[in-house]
């Protein structure tokens, strides 16, 4: 990690924009987890997703901040079907938001992330993501394009010191802290209890007969930020899958940062989401990925097999 002195062009301004959401945020979450009253609304576009008023209230702030930064774009929030900001009935920038990832956590005063990523559909591929964490320090993971075309990696604390991460990890599987998202007992635990042979490796001891390896809980896009810096060597996804706006920033952050991202027969998941036209968008919010993010790509490789 090298210290910068801030992160530079349009990602600074939607980081800093990211960084504003939150501070106005946070009070409400502290008021909802202190007091109990969570603001859960029906959820008519996820049924099985907690959706709370602070989730709706963060898809229309973002809307509405967005529009002076990026001008025109097609706005592509969890919270609704996809639009057209701004005059061109076409324009190049998809911006792709999760307003509240966790927001069940994040109603207790426990965990709480928010995702923003700029997707350019002529290049086919993201420019900008920033990953905001509400309640702790190192508060953005931010990934950008240069105007060389070459993309790079930053964190960013609470009291604005920037540093720009690269991967320097090395380990094996059986001395990595390997996350998944088990928190749903039926749907995600049980398969991962299932993994024997993973676990198995995971657990393997060292040559001084000590077992190092780890598995932990993680969250969506930031559960690839935490590979990206370096805080967790990799994080798995083999049951439902993640949806686009829950991998997508995380997994542009992770590449710029030099790390892998693998699905489950080995195969690096590209960069182009398929956002050619606002159908391809809206389709693209259905589908699901299952992967594999590590440092390295060797890492990466063996968990693949660990899970066959």
């Amino acid at each position: 990690m090298e210290k910068v002195s801030s992160v530079p062009g349009i990602a600074g301004r939607l980081a800093e924009m990211v960084r504003g959401v939150m501070l106005e945020l946070r009070p409400k979450l502290v008021e909802a987890a202190l007091s109990g009253r969570r603001g859960e609304s029906e959820n008519p576009r996820h049924v099985d997703n907690f959706l709370s008023e602070h989730d709706l209230w963060m898809h229309r702030r973002y809307r509405e901040l967005l529009a002076p930064i990026l001008g025109e774009f097609v706005y592509a929030s969890e919270e609704a079907e996809p639009e057209i900001i701004g005059a061109d009935p076409d324009p190049d920038f998809c911006v792709l938001v999760d307003p509240l990832d966790t927001s069940e956590l994040a109603v207790r005063g426990l965990l709480g992330y928010t995702h923003c990523m700029v997707y350019s559909r002529a290049a086919a591929r993201p420019v900008v993501a920033v990953v905001g964490d509400i309640f702790h320090h190192l508060q953005l993971y931010v990934g950008a394009r240069d105007e060389h075309g070459v993309d790079h990696a930053f964190v960013v604390t609470a009291d604005s010191q920037a540093y720009e991460l690269r991967q320097k990890t090395s380990e094996r599987l059986r001395e990595s802290l390997v996350t998944n998202f088990l928190m749903r007992p039926g749907e995600r635990f049980l398969p991962l209890a299932r993994k024997s042979k993973f676990l198995e490796a995971l657990d393997t001891p060292g040559d001084d007969g000590k077992s190092r390896g780890r598995i932990g809980v993680d969250f969506g896009s930031v559960s690839l930020c935490h590979v990206a810096a370096g805080m967790t060597e990799a994080t798995v996804e083999f049951a439902k899958g993640f949806a686009v706006w829950d991998l997508a920033p995380g997994h542009y952050i992770l590449h710029a940062s030099g790390g892998t991202v693998l699905d489950l027969d080995g195969k690096p998941v590209p960069l182009d989401y398929h956002f050619g036209s606002i159908a391809d968008i809206a389709e693209a919010m259905d589908r699901r990925q299952r992967f594999v993010a590590a440092g390295t790509a060797s890492l990466a490789a063996e968990i693949v097999e660990s899970l066959r």
